[in-house]
């Protein structure tokens, strides 16, 4: 904000406020097990009123909060739409055929890889982790926990491929702003973070499949009674899939998600009117807002399928309201660069670089929460560090990456945990241990940063090199 006055923050100050922000949310959402609403207000409220010790006008406070608020508009908006495509999807019959389908398709042997892969593939056609998730994520849950697998280790494996298939995509969101953040080609900047991705991904795959190979016989009785009761209550059809073939098809003309979802909302609503029989509009209104509620003789399927809705999502946004707000705090009033520029400034090895730029994007998603500022900031601060110390903006961008995106959704009171949390019904901390493709990219960001697996160099290197070659002899 170029109108708000300078605070005069010095390196120590500035930790020890974010050391007290950060003990407020740890301790509230780990330590007392608190809905996350309620320690970011508390933290708010603590940087609000140092602000104003520091001599900062309640303009200025009011401002700051409003500049946090304003990059979050269009993903409250996608939220609130997701709501009610999960409402819709149900009530039109999408999710319980996809159920239906895997019930009868997938061995409970190898059904942990099958959902990574399945939900890779479907993230990098969209490129959105979230609809990935809010979707097909959904329905596999419900086949999982079905089949008895623990509720969070299928929740690990829905989200880690998706934020995997979310990485492979050219429509991705963040692939498209890590690039744009360190000015490299969309491709150059894809190509580049499969260093890191791709071996992530084939770990994960194997410890899904490590883990899954204890299922082989899974409770038929349990799914055969679940299939006989989405059977005689939802329309189980292969034309209830015509949302899931809409979306690809957007996919494919690149059409933003707003639109994409405005379409597929109404398309689904209008398929509930041959899928409910005596369906009126102002029911049909009730589903889109409220949420779907079943009512089968089978008690599971109700608890699975009852849900969604936008009223659903107003937890959700009103947690990413109140996180861009202590975000928009944060940085307008110098904390966050108060420690990151003088970290910057003082590395000297392509290993310290990378160590720097992965803590940074893992710091602004626990102070900040979310996903876009965790890549905006460290690239904006680093940008100018990688290329001093020899290394091109490509790697940069991958470090945006393997810290920021990726690990925005496993942040109990980040966007992307927040909204998984709500539409899976699984705690973050739950799910976790088992986003093992989150968990692994920082690690071989890591193996690249201080071995040079995959870093490219500027010419700055190649120069010094020759130079001291040339002095030798």
């Amino acid at each position: 904000m170029n109108g708000m006055k300078k605070i005069k923050l010095s390196l120590r100050e500035a930790i020890i406020v974010l050391i007290v922000i950060l003990a407020i949310l740890g301790y509230g959402v780990i330590g007392l097990g608190l809905s996350p609403q309620i320690p970011v207000l508390l933290a708010i409220t603590v940087t609000i009123f140092w602000g104003r010790f520091k001599g900062l006008q309640w303009e200025e406070v009011n401002a700051s909060i409003k500049d946090g608020i304003d990059k979050g508009i269009i993903p409250i908006v996608i939220f609130i739409l997701i709501g009610a495509m999960i409402s819709t999807w149900i009530a039109a019959g999408t999710i319980p055929t996809l159920m239906v389908i895997g019930f009868k398709a997938i061995s409970a042997q190898w059904f942990l890889p099958t959902v990574f892969l399945v939900c890779s593939l479907v993230g990098a056609a969209v490129g959105s982790c979230f609809t990935v998730v809010s979707t097909v994520g959904i329905a596999f849950f419900g086949i999982g926990v079905t089949m008895n697998f623990a509720p969070a280790l299928v929740a690990g494996a829905i989200i880690a491929g998706g934020i995997f298939g979310d990485k492979c995509s050219p429509l991705s969101e963040t692939n498209n702003l890590a690039a744009a953040v360190v000015d490299t080609d969309l491709f150059d900047h894809m190509k580049t973070i499969l260093w890191s991705t791709l071996p992530a991904a084939g770990l994960s795959t194997i410890a899904f499949a490590v883990l899954g190979s204890g299922h082989n016989q899974a409770n038929m009785g349990k799914i055969n009674a679940t299939v006989a009761a989405l059977s005689s209550n939802f329309n189980i059809s292969l034309l209830t899939l015509i949302p899931i073939v809409l979306v690809f098809v957007c996919a494919a003309c690149k059409m933003a998600a707003i639109p994409t979802m405005l379409m597929n909302v109404f398309v689904s609503a209008g398929m509930m009117f041959f899928t409910i029989p005596n369906l009126s509009m102002r029911k049909a209104s009730t589903i889109i807002t409220g949420g779907f509620v079943a009512k089968t003789a089978n008690t599971e399927v109700n608890l699975l399928l009852s849900r969604g809705g936008i009223v659903s999502m107003m937890p959700t946004v009103a947690l990413i309201v109140l996180t861009l707000s202590l975000g928009g705090l944060l940085v307008n009033f110098g904390l966050i660069s108060a420690v990151m520029t003088p970290l910057a400034e003082k590395l000297d090895s392509h290993g310290k670089l990378i160590v720097a730029a992965l803590a940074a994007c893992i710091g602004i998603n626990i102070f900040v929460g979310e996903q876009f500022l965790s890549i905006i900031l460290p690239g904006r601060s680093f940008k100018q560090t990688f290329n001093n110390g020899g290394l091109k903006s490509s790697a940069l961008g991958r470090v945006l990456e393997d810290g920021g995106t990726v690990l925005n959704y496993l942040v109990p009171w980040g966007v992307g945990g927040v909204f998984i949390a709500n539409a899976l019904g699984v705690a973050t901390l739950q799910y976790l241990p088992f986003v093992f493709f989150s968990l692994l990219c920082p690690v071989f960001s890591l193996i690249s940063g201080f071995m040079g697996i995959g870093l490219q160099t500027t010419d700055k290197v190649t120069e010094k090199k020759t130079t001291a070659s040339q002095t030798l002899h």
